[in-house]
């Protein structure tokens, strides 16, 4: 293979490499536990968009939906829990642990923004 067919061959692999990657960071977004609190302690976004939630107290934290959807397991200093709603809906949530540390989530239906 010559160089310059390698060169365009890595530059087109790279390129797709980074539309993955921006694809992914718009379907994810960062729910910090930190001080005894969610933050940010409301968040807005469309379904199909994973929410991850950090832990970075040193005390472990958990997070509970309040009709019962979902639970996670306490989670140690740097572990995360995440889920993906799929139906729009106000989720509210705390902390199993300590109840006063709350947070929703607002989802709305997925727009078609990439079409």
């Amino acid at each position: 293979m010559s160089k310059s067919a390698f060169a365009i061959g890595s530059a087109i692999m790279l390129t797709g490499v980074l539309l993955v990657s921006f694809s992914r960071a718009e379907d994810e977004r960062v729910i910090d536990i930190g001080d005894f609190a969610f933050a940010p302690s409301e968040i807005r976004v469309e379904t199909g968009v994973r929410i991850v939630f950090v832990n970075h107290d040193d005390t472990p934290h958990n997070v509970v939906d309040r009709k019962g959807a979902f639970r996670s397991k306490a989670l140690d200093t740097g572990e995360s829990f995440s889920i993906v709603f799929d139906k729009p809906g106000e989720i509210i949530y705390f902390c199993g642990l300590h109840p006063q540390m709350t947070g929703k989530v607002i989802v709305s239906a997925r727009s078609d923004r990439r079409g």
